[in-house]
């Protein structure tokens, strides 16, 4: 099946969202049960931990933890927002530099000024969704990030996304509370498809679409640890409590070439088998046997294939062991974790 198709339906009872493309699963969201990212809180600083260069904040769904504090004395109140999903037994990561994102625009309360996203190149459709801004924007002192999806968009439902963060925004920043409080809930999945799947695609909301479209059989080969590869081989993702293990087999392909064109192969498929399993943290890649030459063209293929990705990721580099490290942020909800 070709194209792009976004499945909304639910899954062991939690709500969920799939992208399809070409027939295969690129993308999917589950909703667990630890606050997601986007969750804004009025929190309380409880203490700050030195040697970590950030505070705990007490918030009502459990202690957060805030990095690189700076005059925060225990007792003060101040708003946060998650940025990711918690390892087991450890605190929620926020930030205190809020962000009001839509489908379209994003409101930044801390960053004044009126933006448009580099992605957009014409300058007749800048200045066209300038004058949508400064319209909803008027005089407020809260910046505005104008996303890529813009271009070409109908003007009113730009504008209506902009008046909608614009109103969350003064509303959450405004509240008149003295104790801990969740202020804004973060996106499930079907808003997060709708937020960030931009792209033209098919959407599927019938009830048994998971099923009709593929993506239950597509979540039985997430759910293990073996990922196959494009032209034989595949990867072995193993999660343990300190990092995810990935092991590149060539296969029955016994070629002198077979451990480059798996290591390449890997490459290109390691991102959205990540993706899909909801994995992050740190990341040890033992490569199969190549060529010490072949190393920066691979590096090369890594850093393609995790810009295009979206989640944040650090290529840390080469081992004295030969294995490839990686540093990708925890954004999603790790399948093994809400699924039986």
């Amino acid at each position: 099946m070709k194209g792009r198709t976004i499945v909304l339906d639910h899954i062991e009872g939690r709500e969920a969202a799939a992208l399809m493309v070409d027939g295969k699963l690129d993308d999917f969201l589950i909703a667990g049960d630890a606050p997601p990212p986007g969750t804004i809180y009025r929190a309380r600083a409880d203490r700050q931990v030195k040697g970590q260069g950030g505070m705990f904040l007490t918030t009502p769904d459990g202690p957060a933890f805030l990095r690189q504090v700076k005059g925060l004395a225990p007792g003060a109140l101040l708003l946060v927002q998650v940025t990711g999903f918690a390892e087991p037994g450890k605190a929620v990561p926020v930030t205190d530099r809020v962000l009001f994102k839509s489908r379209y625009a994003i409101v930044t309360p801390e960053a004044p000024g009126l933006n448009i996203s580099r992605g957009i190149k014409d300058e007749d459709e800048r200045d066209r969704l300038l004058e949508i801004a400064h319209e909803v924007m008027g005089d407020s002192a809260y910046g505005l990030i104008l996303r890529s999806c813009c271009v070409g968009a109908d003007a009113d439902d730009i504008a209506e996304d902009i008046g909608a963060m614009l109103t969350q925004a003064e509303q959450v920043l405004n509240d008149p509370g003295t104790e801990p409080e969740t202020l804004a809930e973060g996106d499930g999945p079907h808003i997060l498809a709708w937020r960030d799947w931009t792209d033209p695609a098919d959407v599927v909301t019938e009830a048994g679409g998971f099923e009709h479209h593929g993506v239950l059989d597509a979540l039985d080969i997430a759910r293990g640890i073996a990922e196959p590869l494009p032209g034989g081989g595949h990867l072995y993702i193993e999660p343990t409590r300190a990092l995810i293990a990935v092991d590149v087999n060539t296969g029955a392909d016994t070629s002198l070439a077979a451990g480059t064109k798996a290591n390449f192969a890997c490459a290109k498929t390691l991102p959205r088998a990540l993706r899909v399993r909801g994995l992050g943290g740190q990341i040890t890649i033992d490569m199969a046997p190549m060529p010490k030459k072949d190393r920066r063209g691979l590096e090369q293929a890594l850093r393609a294939a995790f810009k295009a990705d979206g989640i944040e990721t650090t290529l840390a580099g080469w081992t004295p062991l030969g294995h490839f490290e990686l540093q990708r942020k925890r954004g999603r909800i790790p399948l093994s974790e809400v699924l039986e």
